[in-house]
């Protein structure tokens, strides 16, 4: 298994995950995230030889750490005969150059290890494009690093004069052109993104003029956003047992119980340290989450980090700008709860929540009539119920109440049709003078 933002010298097999906790972080956090780091190293198929969790008395800025505790970290390398150092943290192109230096081994950071996954999981050629703009952005700044293997292997300085392009080593001829190609790429990937953000435009603008309300499913990787999707609408979208299983957002459109139509869209799930850049970069897919009249949140209630990874997600709506939206929390994987502890669990985690929450288990086909509630209360300001009197005379008025809403009940006094229906309130409004 290689990494392919970076050349590596071989194949990596053997990683040791580290986390370095700075002045002020919670042990309980640190070790949370050190345990997702290596759920997620394991989804690229890379043996764990061991982890570490260890925390430094101030950042530095050459190893994020002392040089003391460095050498601690070197010497499990060698002692674990690890080929691959991988670290929660983020790391700047200077500090993963200075540990490659020391370890003589792969070093990688938390944010390579998401890139890589994503690059993995892209099915469609907008998921595509969003995470080749992602690893760019991420690789731009890492190119210096790539080619000195060739002013070694040449001797260096190419026998010039001067400070001209001839007295320049390959490998810092070589940064310069693959530098130039990845701006230019970049540059081509943002202008197709934008042809393909116009296109979902015009089709949220069809729905818009229909008058189709929108939910838009988010919530952490892996809470089972997808399965959800599917066992309501049975969209057929592929659900694993793996983190970041979808990148590309799915569109189904369901009938509520109250007759209106509502269209359910699945989201990237998130995770806590998303890397910037990937956000930036899915943005066309995310702003659904934006632009959709409310949300559905499903979460992990059977993780000991559900309510962080709840926080985690309002954390990016917000920074997507959709911190005001109306939610509902599905607390799914409830069979996964011990059944005498569930009822306390799940209060304790709705006490947290300001916001209408559903008890699911998307494996069981529970909770979905509950969901299918909360929607239609989420969408009340929408609708209208009444009873109306119509002229058998002016029957396109009953057809058209059957076509843009649900029609409960129809019973008939003489010429006259007496009809109990939900319907828009644009168009019940119209309809004042049938009103009984």
């Amino acid at each position: 298994m290689s990494f392919e933002i970076r050349e590596k010298p071989e194949m990596v097999e053997r990683a040791l995950l580290v986390g370095l906790g700075m002045p002020g972080d919670s042990r309980r956090e640190r070790a949370a995230l050190l345990a997702e780091l290596e759920d997620l190293v394991s989804n690229l198929g890379i043996g764990i030889v061991g982890t570490m969790l260890e925390f430094t008395r101030e950042m530095q800025a050459k190893y994020l750490c002392g040089i003391g505790k460095a050498e601690e970290i070197r010497a499990k390398v060698v002692e674990l005969n690890a080929d691959c150092l991988v670290f929660d943290n983020l790391l700047s192109p200077g500090q993963q150059r200075e540990w490659e230096k020391l370890t003589n081994v792969t070093v990688i950071d938390r944010e390579e290890v998401i890139l890589d996954i994503f690059s993995k999981r892209a099915r469609t050629r907008e998921a595509v494009l969003q995470v080749d703009l992602a690893r760019m952005q991420y690789a731009l700044p890492r190119m210096a690093g790539m080619w000195k293997h060739l002013d070694r292997q040449r001797g260096g300085s190419g026998g010039g004069k001067g400070g001209g392009a001839a007295a320049r080593g390959e490998g810092e001829k070589q940064i310069e052109v693959d530098r130039r190609l990845a701006r230019d790429r970049i540059e081509a990937i943002r202008d197709e993104l934008e042809v393909v953000r116009r296109q979902r435009g015009t089709q949220r603008k069809e729905r818009n003029r229909q008058g189709i309300p929108t939910a838009a499913i988010v919530g952490y990787t892996n809470a089972g956003k997808s399965s959800l999707l599917n066992l309501v609408t049975g969209a057929g979208v592929l659900a694993q047992n793996i983190l970041f299983a979808t990148l590309d957002t799915t569109s189904r459109k369901i009938e509520l119980p109250d007759g209106q139509p509502l269209v359910l869209t699945d989201t990237v799930g998130f995770i806590r340290n998303l890397p910037h850049r990937l956000v930036e970069a899915f943005k066309s897919t995310l702003e659904e989450a934006t632009l959709a009249d409310f949300l559905i949140q499903v979460v992990d209630a059977s993780d000991r980090e559900a309510l962080r990874h709840y926080e985690t997600t309002c954390e990016v709506l917000a920074e997507l700008g959709a911190s005001d939206k109306p939610m509902v929390v599905v607390w799914n994987k409830t069979d996964l709860i011990p059944e005498e502890q569930r009822a306390d669990q799940l209060a304790a985690l709705s006490a947290k929540v300001q916001c209408p929450c559903i008890a699911c288990s998307v494996k069981e086909e529970q909770g979905v009539e509950a969901l299918m509630a909360a929607c239609v209360e989420m969408l009340s300001h929408r609708v209208s119920k009444e009873h109306y009197r119509i002229p058998l005379a002016e029957s396109r008025i009953i057809a058209i109440m059957h076509r843009d809403g649900k029609v409960l009940s129809t019973e008939y006094e003489g010429n006259d049709a007496i009809v109990e229906a939900i319907l828009p309130r644009e168009f019940a409004a119209r309809l004042e003078s049938y009103k009984i």
